[in-house]
């Protein structure tokens, strides 16, 4: 039997996965300025044509930033990046008129409620 079944489908996905998508956030101070500036528009799921374009960088040098954002805050994928970037994105964002200071959520993202 997995332990899924063991514990009837109610066990933890993050526990059983060994997993923990904000386990990183302490880890943002050791990204530079700009590695936090990439890792912010990483968060809005953007490629890297779009992201280049944004920051007036070559393809290749968002790429790079990216590795080094996965490999400093000791993720394994883009796509953990990205949910670390949104989860992070209070921390991140230095708009003072964004909407997650009031809400602590992303603009665009809602919170759902339990009935």
């Amino acid at each position: 039997m997995t332990e899924r079944s063991d514990a009837g489908g109610h066990a933890c996905v993050y526990r059983r996965m060994g997993a923990h998508p904000v386990r990183g956030l302490w880890k943002l101070k050791r990204l530079t300025d700009r590695e936090r500036e990439v890792l912010l528009l990483v968060g809005t799921g953007a490629g890297n044509r779009d992201l280049a374009r944004e920051l007036g960088i070559a393809e290749r040098t968002v790429k790079a930033h990216i590795a080094r954002i996965v490999e400093k805050l000791e993720q394994q994928t883009r796509l953990q990046v990205a949910v670390l970037a949104v989860l992070a994105h209070e921390k991140l964002c230095s708009d003072p008129r964004c909407e997650c200071r009031e809400t602590g959520v992303p603009p665009g993202f809602s919170v759902a409620t339990a009935a």
